[in-house]
């Protein structure tokens, strides 16, 4: 017996697209030039070793997804990963700097395009099929 299973299979590659740019170029930016990406977002001075394995993870991303647009579907971890770590940074950092009022000026803009990462992840995940039980 087999399922069907409501695969949006456009807003998939749509994600995967927007984390080979948004994720793999700003990793890549990171690495390449620091001080520029620092100077781009108003980042106060960093540790150059935090720096480094951030935008790896980034560019990791990015080439991961270049997978996903050949096989969307076994590539939907890579998108549940970033869902997950994007929606625990909102809860763990972002909402306690709210509650707290020391949420940095600096911060907004990456509050904004993360939050339409997990919104992009929301609708192109297919759920149901990744935690349909296996038959």
């Amino acid at each position: 017996m087999t399922r069907d299973f409501k695969v949006r299979m456009n807003w998939l590659k749509f994600m995967y697209i927007y984390t080979i740019i948004g994720a793999g170029g700003f990793g890549l930016g990171m690495l390449v030039a620091p001080e520029m990406i620092k100077s781009t977002f108003g980042w106060p001075v960093s540790e150059p070793i935090v720096m480094g394995i951030v935008g790896s993870v980034y560019v990791a991303f990015g080439v991961l997804s270049i997978f996903g647009l050949r096989s969307p579907i076994k590539c939907v971890p890579v998108l549940l990963l970033q869902l997950i770590y994007k929606s625990i940074w909102f809860i763990g950092v972002i909402l306690p700097l709210l509650i707290s009022a020391q949420f940095p000026g600096y911060a907004i803009p990456i509050a904004i395009i993360f939050a339409t990462y997990i919104v992009g992840d929301i609708i192109a995940i297919p759920f149901t099929y990744v935690f349909a039980k296996e038959q």
